[in-house]
């Protein structure tokens, strides 16, 4: 069997004007994050752990965002569209491990749906999913409330050692 580990980040800005979307769920919040597609900051890490674990490259290679059918598209399905590239290569899931680095909203409530829909978006179990939140003390982007920030790291299989 053939083992894999794969580290994601990303980071997108607080705009006005936006819907805010993390782990796949909408959170109330008066602004939401800037970016191509919805800006979901948390999928785009976990993307990048994943696609990086199996050796493919990044998010932004398979979908750029130069690209007009990427505009304003629902992060759910670049991570569906991305667990199809793993699978296709022979890989699956065996765990995400992710961290969402926000001053502000509290993301704890939230983490139960996020863990619940990522696991549905993935077809794996929710105890695949870990999901952990934290601030960062009010310094840098993320304490001043510019940006989100999230890091994922995963761990993929595959029986083709």
């Amino acid at each position: 069997m053939k083992i894999r580990t794969g580290f994601g980040y990303d980071v997108h800005a607080l705009a006005t004007g936006r819907d805010l979307w993390l782990g796949g769920i909408k959170i109330q919040h008066p602004t939401g994050l800037q970016g191509h597609s919805d800006a979901d900051v948390l999928i785009h890490a976990i993307c990048d752990a994943l696609l990086g674990a199996a050796g493919m490259r990044d998010i932004g290679y398979h979908f750029p965002d130069t690209a007009g059918e990427y505009k304003d598209i629902d992060s759910k399905e670049l991570l569906r569209r991305t667990m199809a590239l793993l699978r296709g290569a022979g890989y699956e899931l065996g765990n995400v491990d992710a961290t969402v680095a926000a001053e502000y909203p509290k993301l704890n409530p939230y983490i139960p749906a996020m863990r619940e829909t990522l696991a549905g978006v993935m077809q794996v179990a929710v105890a695949d999913i870990s999901i952990k939140a934290t601030t960062t003390e009010k310094l840098g982007f993320t304490g001043r409330q510019e940006g989100i920030a999230a890091y994922a790291s995963v761990l993929i299989l595959s029986e083709n050692g």
